[in-house]
């Protein structure tokens, strides 16, 4: 092979490579566009989560409320 089919290849196959990688890093910036829009959808009013976060909050700290007693014997 004579030197300038071997330059062309080379320099061929790093402009794929380039393209690849900037393919590539457009797919990863909307992707971490898309979950930051999905993040601050999950956000109500005031910053807050939505209400049915918060009531499962609520009970699941019930829940542990009330395990607490029985590990400690307490009747509820």
């Amino acid at each position: 092979m004579e030197p300038m089919s071997v330059a062309l290849i080379g320099a061929s196959i790093l402009l794929a490579m380039g393209l690849a990688c900037v393919a590539g890093l457009k797919g990863w910036q909307a992707w971490l566009d898309f979950k930051r829009l999905e993040l601050a959808s999950n956000v109500g009013e005031q910053g807050l989560p939505p209400a049915t976060g918060r009531i499962e909050l609520a009970d699941l700290k019930e829940r542990v409320r009330k395990l607490e007693a029985i590990a400690a014997g307490i009747d509820i």
